[in-house]
Order: structure tokens, then C-alpha cells, then sequence
């Protein structure tokens, strides 16, 4: 039977479009068959942006810099902004949809196909869509995700938000004053973050002992001390039970406390969206919330491959294109290209932002033995370019073996996002905690934590070896006799 593409890729995601580019780039025939997609995070990163410029022009005055202010109306001054953000996040979002528009896939040679389909194993397997069957050597599932809900008393009849519809939601509307957020994933600590700012009071509820439970505990502590600085509550080990609809107010109970808001986001996870593409019957498992593959990501069906969110974790867009990559190689070529996440960055988009690279230093101590890992910190508030721009709050964790390797690495700080992929990099090739010390960053710039930080190595290396030390003190009591 004819097969008419190299590779069909399902389900509209940045993964999936970023896949489907790279396919055609090498020559290969694909299909990307693109159900509706969601550019919520668009809005969510925009509004971000904005939040912080309203909290800059709020230090302003710190600076020497003093605006007159004509409006009277304190509620009226941020509705209007908050109308004028939403514009703003729209436009963004428009400019990245037509960026990705089926037309210009097309003309890179993208056959995009809109519609849902599903599996079909017989005679051969294709997918079906549109009372087409695309029949391809091989099949990527990118489909992405959707907000699993979770199981509390009177959720449902309450009424609440969602990561995917959050935004949508609030476009012409008057921005609700009272939020309670539930749970710990990295967008909700950024939404609760950026509607502070637009002057909202802000409940964070988080089951976990942290905020993040992936993130690094003392990373996790200072980020949860900046939100509390900005106005955010945070209730840590605190499940929800149960929710109730008294008069027009929403009540949440949280562990002992009960909870008044006026709008409510759940944001505790994410689920795949596979029901209806027939799985089963192609021989493709999955396992709770996430597809079941092996590293060099085929599922089990080994002509069908999967990436991002299908296959679980937090949704982030370069781990997901990181998996395309990976995915989309074995399936045109062979299959011998292994994930492997150790150098693969990821951050949260709070001010300041937190990123984190490879192992935590809880993690590296439980691999290692204690006495081989070394914990390097230097703090933002030591920087020239951090004093500057008065954003001094942050600090910068290297997580080293005493022969150099590094093994992971967490920051919280302005430029947190540049600087781990820096770390990455160096982690990626191999590169010695000491050849980061030997970096001669610009003056003044935030890469100088890193020489910084990286320096430290070297001082705990040597403070911990006492005939060192003995034989330095040595060496120089001798070189200054020497001329006596």
C-alpha cells in the first residue's frame, strides 16, 4: 500500500509546528494534522511583561522619577489598564498565530490538515481525518494538553478557571479583586505573581511543603518569601476539600481555613489529550496522565513517537521541542538518538525569575557520596549590575563534584533565564566548574555570578585541604626571604 508522507504529525502544538518545519527543512514529506490551538500562554506571558512594568513604574519614585497623577478614581485607574493590557496581549497572540498561520505552512511545504481523526490499524496503519486516510512510515503525537480537574467537593457546582481559559475569560470584563489559586505548578506561582500586581489580593494554595516540589528547597523558600513581599498569601500543605457557593461569594477550604473569593483558578495539573485518537486499537499504552514510551521516545507501537505534553511533566516549551527534536530524527532516520534531560534547562517566567539545570542539591547528595558534592552560592546583591538596577534580591546555587563536574545548578535573580542556559551549555560540553571561573564577564553584567560563584569552588577545595594550605604558606614565607 502507498505511503504518502515520512511522517504525519498529530495535534497543533508548538512542538508539533516546530517538528513539521524542521521535517520539511530536511526534505521529508509531512503532514500536520492541527486541531484548534489554545494561544492562552501568549496573553499569560504578555500580561507577565506588563506586571512587571507597572511594578518598575511603582519604583519609580525611588529612582527620582515622579509621574503626575490626574485620575482621582483608584479602581477606575487599574480597570482602564487592565482593558488596555488585555488589548496589548491579543495583539501579541494575533502576531504569533499568523506567524504559524496554515498558510504559511503550507508554503514551507507543510501539508496542514484541520480537523480531529483517530488510529486505524487495518488493513494498514494510518490515521483517519476528514474521510482522508494519511498513511506515513511514521506518526508523532504532539497534541498537547489539557487542565485536569481534581476531585473537590462542590468544584463543579462552584464554577471556576483554568490555565487554558483564564485569560479568555477576563477579555472585556472588570478584573475580579479576590483570587484564591490552587496549586503548585509554575504558572499558577506566575499568575498569582502578575495579578498582584494588577492590584489584586491573591491566595496561593499549595498541598506541597513548597511551592514547586521540583525546585530547589532554598530556591523554593526565597521565591516564596518574594511572593509573600508582593502581597501574594501562600498556604503550603494546606489541600483543598471542599468549595461552596454562599451568596455571591465563593468559599474555599483549605486544611483549617476557610477561604472568601470572588474567582477561583485551578491550576493542579495537566492531562493529555489522546482519548479520542483510538490508541488502544494501534497498541499504543498509557499511564495515568502520560503516554508510555522508552528514551528514544517510541511509544509501544515503535512507528509512532510522541513529544511534550502527551508524554507528562511540567509544560515547557523548550523540553518540548528539545523531545521533538529527538522524536522527530528517529522517526525519519533511525532510531538510535536517546532523551537525555540532565543539560536541559527550565524556568519560571516570576520576577525574578527562577531557573534550574540538571540535579537539586537534595538529589545530587542522594546520588553521591556527600563528602564528593560541594554546594557553590553567591548572592545578586553582590553584583555592580544588580545594585543598578535595584534588583538585588536572588542567588545563584552551583551543584559541583570535587573533581569539577558540574552536576546541576538552581538561580533566582534578573537574568536568570540567559544565565542557565549558559550553565547548560557548559554542562552539555563537559565544561569544568573551573573554566567558569576563568570567565571575564563584561563590567558590570549579571554573567559575573557565575565567575563568582564559580570561584568558590577552588576557596572550598583549598580551605578543606590542610597541607595545601601548609605548603602555600610555605612557598610564600620562602619567595619573600628569598632576596634577605
Amino acid at each position: 500500500m502507498t505511503i504518502d508522507y515520512d511522517v504525519v504529525i498529530i495535534g497543533g502544538s508548538l512542538a508539533g509546528y516546530y517538528a513539521a518545519l524542521a521535517a520539511t527543512q530536511l526534505r521529508a514529506t509531512v503532514a500536520l494534522v492541527e486541531p484548534k490551538v489554545n494561544y492562552g500562554f501568549t496573553d499569560h506571558h504578555a500580561l507577565t511583561e506588563i506586571g512587571k512594568l507597572a511594578q518598575k513604574l511603582n519604583d519609580a519614585p525611588g529612582f527620582g522619577i515622579h509621574a503626575t497623577h490626574t485620575d482621582t478614581s483608584e479602581e477606575c485607574h487599574i480597570s482602564m489598564a487592565w482593558q488596555e493590557a488585555m488589548l496589548y496581549a491579543q495583539c501579541v497572540a494575533s502576531n504569533l498565530k499568523e506567524q504559524h498561520s496554515p498558510g504559511i505552512l503550507a508554503a514551507l511545504g507543510v501539508d496542514v490538515i484541520v480537523g480531529s481523526g483517530q488510529f486505524q490499524s487495518s488493513p494498514q496503519l494510518a490515521f483517519a481525518v476528514n474521510n482522508r486516510l494519511l498513511r506515513a512510515r511514521t506518526y508523532l503525537l504532539a497534541s498537547g494538553s489539557r487542565p485536569e480537574m481534581p476531585e473537590i467537593e462542590g468544584l463543579q457546582a462552584t464554577g471556576y478557571l483554568t490555565l487554558s481559559n483564564i485569560w479568555q475569560s477576563l477579555q472585556g470584563t472588570t478584573l475580579p479583586k479576590n483570587w484564591v489559586i490552587i496549586g503548585g505548578v509554575p504558572q499558577s506561582i506566575e499568575i498569582a505573581q502578575t495579578l498582584a500586581r494588577f492590584g489584586c489580593s491573591v491566595t496561593l494554595v499549595v498541598k506541597h511543603p513548597y511551592v514547586l516540589p521540583h525546585l530547589d528547597p532554598e530556591i523554593a523558600i526565597l521565591l516564596q518569601a518574594q511572593l509573600e513581599v508582593e502581597g501574594v498569601r501562600v498556604l503550603t500543605k494546606n489541600p483543598v476539600t471542599q468549595v461552596r457557593l454562599i451568596g455571591d461569594k465563593k468559599w474555599i477550604q483549605a486544611g483549617d481555613k476557610a477561604i472568601e473569593t470572588d474567582e477561583i483558578l485551578v491550576a493542579t495539573g495537566q492531562q493529555p489529550n489522546l482519548e479520542s485518537l483510538n490508541l488502544a486499537a494501534v497498541g499504543v499504552k498509557w499511564h495515568r496522565r502520560s503516554l508510555v514510551v522508552n528514551d528514544k521516545l517510541q511509544t509501544t507501537n515503535h512507528s509512532i513517537y510522541a513529544c511534550g505534553d502527551v508524554i507528562g511533566g511540567y509544560e515547557f516549551a523548550n523540553i518540548a521541542n528539545y523531545e521533538a527534536k529527538i522524536a522527530l530524527n528517529n522517526a525519519l532516520f533511525f532510531p538510535r538518538l536517546r532523551v537525555n534531560y540532565r543539560s536541559i534547562p527550565w524556568g519560571i517566567f516570576s520576577v525574578p525569575m527562577v531557573a534550574q539545570v540538571g540535579l537539586t542539591e537534595v538529589q545530587a547528595k542522594r546520588l553521591f557520596s556527600r563528602d564528593e558534592v560541594l554546594v557553590l552560592r553567591q548572592y545578586f546583591k553582590t553584583l555592580a549590575a544588580a545594585q543598578l538596577r535595584d534588583e538585588t534580591t536572588g542567588m545563584c546555587k552551583l551543584i559541583v563534584l570535587r573533581n569539577g563536574e558540574i552536576l546541576g545548578a538552581s538561580i533566582l535573580g534578573a537574568e536568570a533565564g540567559e544565565l542557565i542556559n549558559l550553565i547548560a551549555l557548559a554542562m552539555s560540553q563537559k565544561i569544568k566548574v573551573k573554566d567558569l571561573a576563568n570567565l571575564s564577564p563584561v563590567y558590570p553584567s549579571f554573567s559575573e555570578i557565575l565567575e563568582q560563584t564559580a570561584t568558590q569552588w577552588s576557596m572550598q577545595k583549598l580551605n578543606s585541604n590542610i597541607a595545601l594550605q601548609e605548603f602555600l604558606e610555605g612557598f610564600f614565607h620562602f619567595r619573600r626571604n628569598w632576596n634577605l
